[in-house]
């Protein structure tokens, strides 16, 4: 969707080839079981630093605060981390909780990961603490853990808290949990990320915290797609440093840490990209990232999807949707020439930059070890799907589905259209409308787009959770709370009825 006007910590993951891998303290011991347990896995590692994550689990009385310490012993720096406030002081680490992960019950289990710098070896810490209380000893012994190790690295989960979001692959035309049960993906768009930052205003419009992401799971939304800027991800020196780079990653894992520990399914899209397009249907002449180009840009969306990949690879509850709304049809002479470009990149009529095509993207996904599900846009902004099966991307994985956006102002709105174009697409590989919508500030449109998807056992996401005036933007709240707009009361309360 368009928007109503508005007035390198992972370039790592170009030049560097993170080493699959963890290590853990592991303590047997007899007698009480220990009061507390933690995890402690390396997840990534390169020259002079690494990727570590904790997973505790408290099984003493339950707590409404925590804070985890352990020491380094070969001169280890914590440099950043997400699901805790991460400090050091000397070789102690300490992670206290966010305040959306703060309660730990009896049984209950939290992650949290990080970033560290590192020189020679990697030792794993072998005592740990939480509250005061050391874990992974028997409560009646004396502690005196080992560290052992295992080839398996464990993945980071979800916080605990609204129950965790199903690991998604996809099995024929249907996205399945780990237990082969069919998925449909319900919810909203979140957007803001992908313009925010690059106007220099911030990294989210409006909050996102605990209370405003709650609102949304008060919808009985299932699914929450996030819009994202490849300049602000990769923190290029045009981006205020306070809003990119490190500080918009973290704010972007916070935010999927958030949505997950609601039980949501988070959806990372690439919105806006570099590129100078002033063709036909451009949105503005800016070689940045401003605003919705016709593809993607081979200069930096290939990095981007490297180090989204590459961050996010050990969590299968997360969705990756290739490009926003692609349009190459609008630069190129012919139908055959975009549906090129779209898949190969490159060199493409009416585009005067080097394109990055979706299976450069895949590529780029996949290269970085994730199997995650790749969601991918066909033309005319995503609405048309003609020759989405034609020309779809190489998938190594088998996890790729077929995305699709619809309002009531596109040219395939209607029943015989999704009939005619849809149908096909939707019997070979999921079918996710990433965006629905109208502009009229009501939701008869969206009603029976909505029913149509149901009939169908298809997946859709209402654009937009943002307080903007509905005939400009289709806007779904006027405010964070869950107020819904005359628009959006037509999605919560098909939502609600469908799973409440």
């Amino acid at each position: 969707m368009r928007h109503p006007p508005r007035s390198v910590l992972l370039a790592v993951a170009g030049s560097v080839a993170l080493i699959a891998g963890a290590t853990w303290p592991v303590v047997t011991a007899q007698g009480a079981a220990p009061l507390c347990t933690v995890e402690y896995s390396v997840t990534g590692q390169w020259d002079a630093g690494f990727q570590g994550a904790v997973r505790i689990t408290n099984n003493s009385t339950a707590l409404s605060s925590w804070t985890l310490t352990f020491d380094f012993a070969s001169g280890q720096k914590v440099t950043q981390g997400w699901n805790a406030t991460w400090s050091q002081s000397g070789t102690t680490v300490t992670a206290v909780n966010e305040s959306y992960n703060g309660a730990l019950g009896t049984g209950a289990s939290v992650s949290a990961g990080f970033l560290a710098s590192r020189s020679g070896t990697n030792a794993v810490p072998t005592a740990f603490q939480l509250n005061g209380t050391t874990c992974n000893v028997d409560s009646g012994s004396t502690p005196t853990p080992t560290a052992t190790a295992t080839p398996t690295p464990t993945p980071t989960g979800p916080p605990d808290g609204g129950g965790a979001p199903p690991a998604l692959h996809v099995a024929g035309n249907r996205l399945v949990d780990a237990g082969g049960t069919a998925h449909r993906l319900l919810g909203v768009n979140r957007s803001g990320g992908e313009f925010m930052c690059v106007q220099g205003r911030g990294i989210w419009d409006g909050p996102v915290d605990d209370a405003a992401i709650g609102a949304i799971a008060g919808w009985k939304a299932n699914t929450v797609r996030i819009p994202l800027n490849e300049e602000c991800w990769l923190g290029l020196s045009h981006i205020k440093p306070e809003y990119g780079g490190a500080h918009y990653v973290d704010a972007v894992k916070d935010l999927v840490a958030r949505v997950e520990a609601h039980g949501m399914t988070p959806v990372l899209e690439l919105h806006w990209t570099q590129g100078q397009y002033t063709g036909n249907s451009a949105g503005c002449t800016d070689v940045h990232a401003t605003c919705q180009k016709p593809m993607p840009d081979q200069q930096y969306a290939p990095a981007f999807w490297s180090s989204v990949a590459g961050t996010f690879k050990n969590d299968p509850a997360v969705v990756f949707d290739l490009f926003n709304e692609p349009y190459p049809d609008r630069a190129t002479a012919t139908t055959t020439q975009a549906w090129q470009c779209w898949r190969d990149g490159g060199t493409c009529p009416g585009i005067g930059y080097e394109v990055a095509g979706m299976q450069d993207l895949v590529d780029a996904v996949r290269a970085a070890g994730a199997r995650n599900v790749i969601l991918a846009g066909g033309l005319a902004y995503s609405n048309d799907l003609s020759q989405w099966l034609t020309h779809r991307p190489t998938d190594p994985t088998g996890n790729l589905a077929a995305a699709y956006h619809v309002y009531n102002f596109n040219s395939c709105a209607s029943e015989s259209c999704w009939n005619s174009t849809l149908v096909p697409v939707a019997a070979q590989v999921p079918l996710v409308a990433g965006e629905i919508g109208e502009n009229t500030c009501s939701h008869g449109f969206v009603d029976q787009v909505m029913k149509w998807f149901d009939d169908h056992g298809l997946s859709y996401l209402g654009w937009t959770w943002n307080t903007w005036d509905c005939s400009s933007g289709p806007s779904l709240i006027s405010g964070y709370d869950g107020t819904p707009t005359a628009y959006g009361t037509g999605l919560r309360d098909h939502l609600r009825a469908l799973n409440g």
